[in-house]
């Protein structure tokens, strides 16, 4: 017999109250409280790229090496969290590895972020490359605390059947301590999840609840908020969110706690 209910989380700005700088490489611009996807989803050729690292080895490196030299000197692994174009991974790498972007760059705005959210729960750093520019247009770092009701909601389901999921871009490295601090299952956490990875968990998760609702914030997240039985789009990060992102979902939330209310009439 199907479960009833299960609820599906992004994690950045749904879960995770973000503060996000990126600098743009080619005149130094420091963007802050940018939309990540935003940089790439306007910009055909363009992808955003996570890299399996963590600042403390960012800040080992080489005081004068290039972003392309950590990744290959220290065997990083990247992978590409949304595009526009369909830009393969060997391509991405390909990029990156033409590029000249010193290391330092990723450090000024890891430190900004860790200036700006001096008691962060979460802190990761990335990458957006452009075919176009033919290496990395952007280095970004983002970081965040959770939503103060995030565990509460997280517990309310727990307690009354409902079982969550975590899809996110991010990777495990940073989701493993997420998903341990709100109690849900490692198997239940997809990392490095693409627009068409969240639908498809969606729709994977629809052959075993009857109802599947999805929570999402950003532009990577739409296809996932249209598959589900309920999207349910959230602006409590505050900056405003993309028209389509509103459009795509069923409801349009404030505060995570909201949640809650949406989910109890699909427990009947």
């Amino acid at each position: 017999m199907e479960k009833k209910v299960a609820v599906v989380f992004d994690s950045a700005g749904t879960l995770l109250n973000m503060y996000r700088i990126a600098k743009s490489t080619a005149d130094g611009e420091l963007l802050e409280d940018i939309e990540t996807t935003m940089l790439v989803a306007g910009y055909p050729g363009r992808a955003l790229v996570v890299m399996h690292t963590d600042s403390e080895e960012i800040f080992n490196g080489s005081g004068d090496a290039t972003i392309a030299d950590f990744i290959s000197g220290n065997e990083i692994e990247i992978d590409i969290v949304c595009g526009n174009g369909n830009l393969t991974i060997e391509q991405t790498r390909d990029l990156v590895e033409n590029s000249n972007v010193p290391l330092s760059d990723l450090r000024e705005v890891i430190c900004r972020i860790r200036k700006r959210c001096p008691n962060i729960f979460y802190l990761a750093a990335g990458l957006i490359v452009d075919k176009d520019l033919g290496g990395i247009s952007h280095v970004l770092s983002t970081g965040g605390r959770l939503y103060p009701k995030s565990r509460e909601v997280l517990s309310w389901l727990k307690e009354n059947g409902v079982d969550a999921y975590i899809a996110s871009g991010d990777s495990m490295r940073n989701l493993r301590r997420l998903a341990k601090c709100l109690e849900i299952p490692l198997e239940g956490v997809f990392d490095i999840a693409t627009p068409e990875d969240k639908e498809r968990i969606v729709k994977d998760l629809q052959k075993q609840y009857a109802n599947v609702v999805m929570v999402g914030d950003g532009l990577n997240d739409i296809l996932a908020l249209r598959a589900a039985d309920v999207g349910v789009a959230t602006r409590q990060q505050g900056d405003r969110r993309p028209d389509v992102l509103l459009e795509a979902a069923d409801r349009v939330i404030d505060d995570i706690a909201e949640v809650i209310d949406i989910v109890l009439p699909l427990m009947a």
